[in-house]
């Protein structure tokens, strides 16, 4: 099959013409033509993100609406998390589960009041519904909201943009959620992203979403921001990237997301267990037995350790690999992310990266490399 034919096969998300009328260099990118970059480059797109506002088009994402009774218990028996007690105007990070606790994919899970609303990663996307029809109840109803585009303004000056379209939203703090009209169409806005900065995700009817966009994009302090750079800013914050620090064979305690998994699941909650892979991973919890963990990485050298690249201990033993790496624009040296056997993740650990048949030092590291700055209130 030809390039050409590959990309007539490539969905489009309902900011498609705007992306090509701002000069977008499009790639695939989870079934779907994406923008990498436009002509600021990914550096300079991931630094204005960093000190003003970005704007992303983020609707490849999988939005769901989950309702009726019993909603919230039903969900809850496929992740490690509380949903039972998520208040209205709340919404929290999980991830589905297997029966050998790997991670089928992680979400959003929000409370609406009137429903759940639950955004899934675009290329897990057709497999996480019908894992989720297969084992919810059938008289509940999950609507895919396919004709909702998501919108995502990110930075330290997303809130006083925002703020001019609807003044409430500065009030709201990090993981809240709520419905709010946006130039007269009612949207779902939370403040929360996947760069590590304060702002928002916007949910709008797909044939709103360009009008919003140009809006937005006639404030000084905005800028579109393409996948290249919305990849190094989620890195330099710690955060994983589904597909690659994340798959089905890795476990949420494996991949250091100890904090994700609500107490009230854990051993001795209220509502312990009951979510598959439970006994894998509340084994792991309890008996720190996890053979490998996820760690940062910091670069000794200029040169930046992307992902794939083999680990090594000081005697040449493979200890692990990198999944996920970027010079580090605002770090300000390379960084990653990758998995190495327990015994060698303590922090301050020397290891050695193969760039290339050279062994290039690397220190494991605390994450994340450059502060977040989510608005948690004064």
């Amino acid at each position: 099959m030809s390039s050409e034919q590959e990309n007539q096969l490539l969905l489009r998300t309902p900011l498609y013409a705007l992306h090509q009328a701002f000069g977008a260099k499009m790639v695939p990118f989870a079934g779907y033509e994406m923008p990498v970059q436009y002509s600021l480059g990914v550096k300079k797109e991931h630094l204005h993100t960093r000190d003003a506002a970005g704007l992303f088009d983020v609707s490849h994402m999988g939005q769901i609406c989950l309702k009726g009774e019993g909603a919230a218990l039903a969900l809850e028996s496929l992740v490690p998390v509380d949903v039972v007690d998520l208040p209205v105007g709340k919404q929290r990070y999980g991830f589905l589960t297997n029966e050998n606790g790997g991670i089928l994919d992680d979400l959003m899970i929000a409370n609406l009041g009137d429903c759940l609303f639950v955004v899934i990663n675009a290329a897990c996307k057709q497999q996480d519904i019908a894992h989720l029809q297969q084992h919810l109840p059938s008289h509940l109803m999950l609507e895919e909201m396919a004709d909702r585009a998501l919108l995502a303004l990110q930075g330290p000056k997303a809130a006083s943009v925002l703020s001019q379209l609807a003044p409430e939203v500065a009030e709201m703090h990090f993981m809240d959620i709520r419905r709010v009209p946006l130039l007269d169409v009612e949207c779902i806005v939370s403040r929360s992203g996947y760069t590590g900065e304060d702002g928002y995700e916007i949910s709008v009817p797909a044939d709103q979403a360009e009008r919003l966009a140009h809006h937005l994009l006639t404030f000084d302090e905005v800028a579109l921001i393409g996948l290249g750079a919305r990849d190094s800013l989620r890195l330099e914050c710690g955060l994983c990237l589904y597909g690659h620090d994340l798959d089905e064979t890795t476990t949420p305690v494996e991949a250091s997301l100890l904090w994700a998994i609500s107490p009230v699941r854990r051993t001795g909650g209220a509502r312990a267990g009951g979510f598959p892979g439970a006994a894998v991973i509340l084994a792991q919890i309890e008996q720190q037995s996890a053979q490998r963990k996820r760690v940062g990485l910091v670069g000794q050298t200029k040169a930046p350790v992307r992902e794939g690249t083999v680990l090594f201990d000081q005697h040449e033993r493979q200890i692990g690999i990198v999944t996920s790496g970027t010079s580090g624009p605002t770090a300000g040296q390379p960084v990653s992310m990758g998995y190495i056997a327990s015994e060698y993740a303590a922090l301050g650990t020397a290891v050695f990266a193969d760039v290339r048949g050279k062994m290039l030092p690397m220190t494991v590291t605390k994450m994340p490399f450059v502060p977040q700055r989510y608005y948690r209130g004064k």
